[in-house]
């Protein structure tokens, strides 16, 4: 999954969402409770992400919030529940 964040200690910490965002490598006490959202949620291939980002030291982190079922493995897993309770399953 690619990333928008750079994590470096030689540059000041930076907000330009959505093309990059510079932020110190380790997070501060501060980020407990400073982290704000960045934009909207994202999806990258099968995963829902999104930026947050410290309001006092900067530091930032791209945040998993789910993963995208695969349609295809639910619709054989639905065609099996339908038949695992079934005597005699039609062809």
């Amino acid at each position: 999954m690619a990333t928008i964040v750079t994590y470096t200690d030689e540059r000041p910490p930076e907000n330009r969402y959505p093309y990059h965002i510079i932020s110190p490598p380790r997070a501060s006490p501060c980020c407990f409770t400073a982290m704000e959202e960045l934009g909207s949620p994202q999806t990258d291939g099968r995963w829902v992400s999104q930026y947050r980002r410290c309001r006092h030291c900067g530091f930032a982190v791209q945040v998993i919030l789910r993963e995208l079922p695969d349609m295809v493995l639910v619709a054989n897993l639905r065609k099996m529940l339908e038949h695992s309770f079934v005597r005699n399953v039609p062809d």
